[in-house]
């Protein structure tokens, strides 16, 4: 860190085919925020930059759902998405887009510069164009069959049924999904990155990286190992960074309608960002000294679906090019997951940012989420967690000891500090802690260990509210007054430091809280011209001098009634499972026929009806309940994997079918003796196979 003048941290774009969800934060926005404020009350020079990605065939596809342009898609969402950012308090340096005319240019410049240096090679390919829409087709313009599990809706680049990677000219019978035309074989001359080429100098790349979270490690030298490809770099869409016209006379080859591809285009956006921000300051040249300086260090701040992109084709493309640095961090955080399953927004199943923020402020999310980021491995988000998380810590811990300290100094020290007068060996031990406090957060800041340094920072009012608790003030008042006002002096100047310390978290409330103790000076953590003022470091000494006026006590975290989050659940649970259902639907396909069998085969399973007399959850088992189901001639116990999908109490009486015959297993310690016959829709929910007939019933 000693050896950098400056900082840029980048956010990966997010595409503006649709709004913001709590994934997109917790993956990678929020945790670049609260670093990148953490440098700036540090007194560090960093820039944070990030924008919209407005190409690619995501938005052509919606546009065309739409019948609208893909321009327009692009105007309707990233105002929504830059809006949200800015009322959630993502403190960007810089928000840009990528069809603005400084990313075309830039973008353009970066592919003929590469071009022109004859380090990038050109392929004349067949693929598949379609004879009705006049256009070549992208991969997910083209559905088929796949040629693995024969799933006949396989997009061009990914089979969404067997999950194998493919590319368009795999499909079996494939079809333009524009059309629904058979497409022919036509030859288009293309632009490919040569990683295969640069292998040798990613892998030296990597290793010098040697403090890389284990995940992004993992996935990067897996890559490397498979041996990397030669990549293309543009296509032929409708919609895009075009290649630039000067190319077409080195190569002899017709650019009309071909764009670059937005992997290569999407992360020359933060290029381009960080050019329209230098221009704002009036300095359009100083965008080089974060991209060009080796005394700069580039951060970025992802999720891991985008890890390959950016520590191994972004840095190959930086380092082909020659003049830019080298991405030093990519801390990459994995997935979350909501109320135990995957975000997914075909199904509304997802909290978006915006809707989130009509109803709650933004501290009370941005805590809940620094707090379980998915830094090595998915992490789960559920509506009881940020309950907890709100009244239980910040309302009844943070919002607790400030009020209890402000309110004293106003009943009994006359709204200022008093002096701290013969302190005891209690006060001075928690001063010496809180002088900790700011180095021990910020290690973990500078290790990107960032819900450690959120714990660390509750931590430091978990002290305040111990030490309040320990010195009773309420009783020294009396007793002892110059005790009382010792200990509103040493919890005054903790709450000072946690208006600073807490700041990158929860900025809203460290604001409030340092305007109820009027303390100002202090450095601010939003972009600004010349910051001065107290810093970070500053926050382990004694803030607010003997004298120093306080101001009136507000209350920083209203508690989140259970009404609130059984809405909020309410409405979840609607959206997913209702009101996209058709959606959904029309997105999925059945399973495929398992392979013929002979009657046999089918003879051979006894079935009966069974009726449910007791279900339970089986400890330590998330997934499954312990069944006791009346056969009529006997009961038998059943362990089923159906938890996820029924309440037990809900489900004691139903008559379903068992396969009666089936060799017992021991499963998590209890015996099975049979299995529940359950139908699985398209949308992987679960049903019982139900029978009106008696207990015992044979099902033929």
């Amino acid at each position: 860190m000693a050896d950098f003048k400056r900082t840029l941290i980048t956010a990966a774009l997010p595409y503006a085919n649709g709004p913001l969800h709590i994934g997109h934060l917790a993956g990678a926005y929020l945790p670049a925020d609260l670093y990148a404020r953490y440098l700036r009350l540090k007194g560090e020079d960093v820039v944070f930059i990030c924008g919209s990605d407005e190409m690619g065939v995501a938005i052509v596809m919606k546009a065309r759902a739409e019948g609208v342009a893909p321009q327009d898609i692009v105007d309707r969402y990233h105002p929504i998405i830059r809006d949200s950012f800015a009322a959630f308090g993502i403190a960007f340096d810089h928000y840009d887009r990528t069809t603005s005319e400084t990313h075309r240019e830039t973008a353009q410049a970066f592919f003929e510069h590469m071009d022109a240096q004859g380090l990038l090679s050109t392929k004349e390919e067949e693929q598949l164009f379609d004879p009705v829409a006049g256009l070549f087709l992208a991969d997910r313009f083209v559905k088929g069959t796949c040629p693995d599990c024969g799933y006949e809706d396989a997009y061009g680049d990914q089979c969404e049924k067997c999950g194998r990677t493919l590319s368009p000219a795999e499909l079996i019978n494939p079809r333009s999904t524009l059309t629904d035309a058979t497409p022919e074989m036509r030859p288009s001359t293309h632009w490919y990155l040569p990683l295969g080429d640069m292998q040798g100098r990613l892998e030296s790349f990597v290793k010098s990286r040697f403090n890389w979270k284990p995940n992004v490690l993992g996935q990067v030298r897996s890559w490397l190992n498979d041996g990397l490809r030669d990549r293309a770099v543009t296509r032929d869409v409708p919609w895009g960074v075009p290649v630039p016209a000067s190319v077409a006379e080195r190569h002899g080859v017709n650019v009309d309608g071909k764009v670059i591809y937005v992997w290569f285009d999407a992360p020359i956006g933060y290029i381009s960002a960080t050019r329209s921000w230098a221009a704002l300051q009036g300095e359009p040249e100083r965008w080089k000294d974060y991209w060009q300086d080796e005394t700069s260090r580039l951060i970025h701040f992802i999720g891991k679906d985008n890890i390959v992109f950016h520590c191994l084709m972004f840095p190959a493309m930086l380092d082909a090019h020659g003049d830019f640095v080298l991405p030093d961090q990519v801390p990459a955080n994995e997935f979350l997951n909501l109320e135990g399953q995957k975000l997914s927004t075909s199904r509304g199943w997802a909290v978006w940012l915006h809707e989130y923020l009509n109803e709650f402020p933004p501290d009370l999310l941005r805590y809940a989420l620094a707090a379980t980021l998915p830094e090595t491995k998915d992490a789960d988000f559920s509506w009881d967690d940020f309950q907890a998380r709100a009244n239980g810590e910040l309302a009844d811990v943070l919002g607790n000891f400030v009020n209890r300290t402000i309110t004293f100094a106003h009943r009994f020290a006359g709204s200022t500090v008093p002096p701290l007068v013969n302190p005891s060996e209690t006060d001075r031990a928690v001063m010496a802690q809180l002088a900790l406090f700011p180095t021990r957060i910020g290690e973990a800041y500078d290790q990107f260990r960032i819900r450690e340094a959120v714990f660390e920072t509750m931590q430091l009012a978990r002290l305040g509210n111990k030490y309040f608790n320990d010195t009773e003030p309420w009783k020294t008042r009396a007793a002892d007054p110059e005790a009382c006002a010792n200990t509103i002096h040493v919890s005054l100047q903790l709450c000072a430091a946690l208006s600073i310390l807490a700041d990158p978290v929860i900025p809203f409330a460290a604001a409030q809280l340092r305007s109820m103790l009027n303390l100002s000076g202090v450095r601010p953590s939003v972009p600004a011209v010349d910051a001065q003022g107290l810093s970070w470091m500053d926050a382990g000494e004694p803030l607010l001098a003997v004298g120093h006026a306080i101001g009136d006590a507000v209350i920083l975290f209203t508690k989140v009634a259970d009404e609130q989050i059984a809405a909020q659940r309410a409405k979840l649970e609607g959206t997913g499972q209702s009101a996209t259902v058709s959606e959904a639907l029309e997105e999925a396909t059945y399973a495929p026929v398992a392979p013929e069998m002979v009657f046999d085969d089918f003879a051979k399973m006894d079935l009966r009806v069974g009726e449910i007399v007791v279900a339970e959850s089986v400890p330590k088992a998330d997934k499954l309940l312990r069944l006791v189901v009346n056969l009529g001639f006997e009961q038998r116990q059943i362990l089923s994997g159906i938890a996820a999908f029924f309440d037990p109490k809900a489900i004691v009486g139903k008559r379903v079918v068992v396969v009666a015959n089936l060799a017992p297993r021991k499963m998590r310690g209890l015996m099975s003796e049979g299995m529940i016959l359950m139908a699985e829709d398209r949308q992987g929910q679960l049903s019982f196979v139900e029978s009106e007939g008696e207990p015992g019933s044979v099902v033929r």
